[in-house]
């Protein structure tokens, strides 16, 4: 349901910049009792608004003092909203969900894990900034069913292209999926579809939609773009090491492994 307005939107925006909190939270009750359901506020309140103070406050029309008032109220009154969420039952699904690190990508993975939540899946919302080996670890640690990327900052793309390169190149957990969403994903189209993401979502919503809704899903491989070279180059060595004498194999295995470093330094 289609809820916001200009009215409704400025109505909240101006007690969130002045720090109101009492007003700005009864405001959002006021429309959940008038009937309007929290994942619609969610999505078309609390989320848009934080786009629209990051852009108020880059255009230097509001301060940073109202800034973090704003943000931190705002991200205060998504806790309570995500409180009221209706809960499905387990579906024996896992989600591990990473994001940009800066502030409106936090709120919207966090956004985005409590609607995984309240559809019946397990959750681990890891936020951002988080090192590579450690997200590693929690994949082998957690084996989630999807693997979401949510907002990543233009600067982070490329760590996420390597990490479903990775991913790809050693089989790490072969039945999860990796999803794309929102942010830089949604504004650069094509880009999920590029990095090898086997789904994308434009926003925390859709993400739960369109994962219980294609749950095989699988990037093909000519959607696979990153590591390619490497790939083809490995497929091809290993169809001919199985045709080659035994004593032969081991100079194949070195000629691998100078492809796979000069491939690597290469992307």
């Amino acid at each position: 349901m289609q809820i916001t307005s200009n009215a409704f939107a400025k109505s909240y925006l101006e007690p969130l910049l002045a720090g109101k909190r009492g007003d700005s939270r009864l405001i959002i009750e006021n429309a959940v009792d008038a009937g309007m359901l929290p994942v619609d506020l969610l999505n078309q309140v609390i989320w848009p608004t934080m786009e629209l103070l990051q852009s108020l406050y880059k255009e230097d029309r509001i301060t940073l003092t109202q800034l973090n008032l704003a943000t931190r109220l705002n991200r205060s009154i998504t806790d309570q909203l995500c409180a009221k969420l209706p809960r499905s039952e387990a579906n024996g699904k896992k989600a591990l969900i990473f994001c940009g690190d800066d502030e409106p990508e936090e709120l919207g993975g966090q956004i985005a894990a409590d609607l995984f939540e309240a559809a019946g899946w397990e959750v681990k919302f890891a936020g951002g900034g988080v090192p590579e080996d450690e997200v590693l670890g929690l994949i082998g640690d957690f084996r989630p069913d999807l693997l979401v990327m949510f907002a990543t900052l233009p600067s982070g793309v490329p760590a996420v292209r390597k990490l479903i390169d990775y991913l790809r190149a050693v089989n790490s957990c072969p039945l999860m999926q990796i999803m794309c969403c929102g942010g830089i994903y949604k504004r650069a189209e094509g880009l999920s579809e590029e990095i090898g993401a086997d789904l994308y979502a434009s926003d925390a919503a859709e993400a739960v939609n369109i994962a219980d809704s294609h749950p095989t899903r699988r990037a093909s491989v000519e959607q696979q773009t990153v590591g390619r070279t490497r790939r083809i180059k490995k497929a091809e060595i290993r169809r001919n090491q199985r045709t080659l004498p035994t004593r032969i194999k081991p100079l194949i295995n070195e000629e691998s492994e100078a492809i796979d470093s000069a491939v690597d330094a290469t992307l």
